[in-house]
């Protein structure tokens, strides 16, 4: 049997210990990990909104992960055509993708090129969006003075 490359896409905006996991189980699932870091200009396509690390630090910050063999930025809205310029044996996702209209063309689509689809457990106590919206909160309360208001 030869090496078992593995894909995990995401965004990985505000890096938390959610992305960590699904690196660290990934690679326990294969020989070569590559993390694919979804371009800002496909997050706001996808999200309707920027991530707050552009992609070069994002980029950075997975590479930087023990866990991680490259990281590469996922540059096209479908995953055959990642696939097709990074070939891999197994996709990662989060399970939250599981039993979704997308998670099912996922598996459809890879089944189809021998491309096993692997769901691991979603972080949900932490996210990158919770953490946005946070930092929106915060931000909107030091613009408006809410927050120096209760400073002593």
């Amino acid at each position: 049997m030869g090496t078992r490359v593995g894909y995990a896409p995401g965004a990985f905006d505000l890096f938390h210990v959610g992305h960590l996991n699904l690196l660290r189980h990934a690679k326990a699932r294969c020989d070569y990990l590559i993390a694919g870091v979804v371009a800002d200009d496909l997050l706001i396509a996808t999200k309707g909104n920027p991530p707050v690390i552009p992609l070069a630090e994002r980029l950075e910050i997975v590479r930087s992960i023990r866990f991680v063999d490259e990281a590469v930025a996922e540059v096209h809205p479908s995953k055959l055509d990642t696939w097709r310029n990074f070939p891999f044996d197994i996709l990662f996702k989060g399970d939250d993708w599981r039993g979704t209209e997308r998670g099912l063309a996922l598996e459809r689509d890879f089944a189809a090129v021998g491309v096993e689809v692997v769901y691991f457990p979603y972080t949900v106590h932490t996210s990158s969006t919770v953490l946005k919206r946070s930092l929106e909160v915060l931000n909107s309360g030091f613009l408006s003075g809410s927050l120096l208001q209760h400073t002593p």
